[in-house]
């Protein structure tokens, strides 16, 4: 009995995330995926019309766990919004300290697609970090915070900025300073009361 379409295509996405996370999609071909998959090559393209197409959903199957996590993680963080949003830094922190931690993928893919803005994958990228930065926007309107669209922008650029200088440094304290710098941004947009 053969598999079915879409557990085979999960197959697939599956090995090419962790390829890809783990090389870059530029030093890894469809070949390697086909073989980590334990699939042909035909198989692949009968799923995949191009890599780029492989690239893309390899991003797409990363978006909704990567904010459910992130998610996760404030929700469950104690006390006022600074620290609920502190806590997703603290989390990062601690899980780019693990020896496999390589950076977002989403950042590291559309660094590799640089020259190419219209790709599918750079679009994947867009929408994820979009959709993150509407969820913070969310929470952050729901808790009083003073320009909630504004303030989800500046703390996703001091995320994304956290993110390069780990690819730089090594140094987890980065995300640490970052998460410190956002809750500073919160505290002066939090409501008198919830000070």
């Amino acid at each position: 009995m053969s598999e079915k379409p879409n557990h085979t295509r999960k197959r697939l996405v599956d090995a090419a995330a962790k390829l890809f996370y783990a090389e870059g999609i530029g030093r890894v071909s469809v070949d390697a995926v086909a073989e980590k998959a334990g699939l042909t090559k035909r198989t692949l393209y009968y799923h995949f019309k191009s890599k780029d197409e492989l690239i893309t959903a390899y991003l797409d199957s990363r978006d909704q766990p990567n904010l459910k996590q992130m998610a996760g993680w404030f929700e469950a963080a104690e006390g006022g919004v600074d620290r609920k949003v502190v806590a997703i830094f603290t989390h990062l922190a601690r899980v780019a300290r693990h020896v496999k931690w390589k950076g977002c993928g989403f950042l590291r893919t559309a660094a590799e697609l640089a020259a190419m803005p219209g790709h599918p994958a750079v679009k994947a990228g867009s929408r994820h970090k979009s959709n993150f930065e509407k969820w913070l926007a969310g929470e952050l309107s729901s808790h009083g915070v003073r320009e909630p669209k504004v303030l989800a922008r500046e703390i996703v650029l001091l995320m994304d900025g956290a993110f390069s200088s780990m690819l730089i440094h090594h140094n987890p304290d980065y995300i640490t300073a970052a998460g410190h710098a956002a809750a500073t941004l919160v505290r002066a947009r939090m409501p008198e009361v919830a000070r």
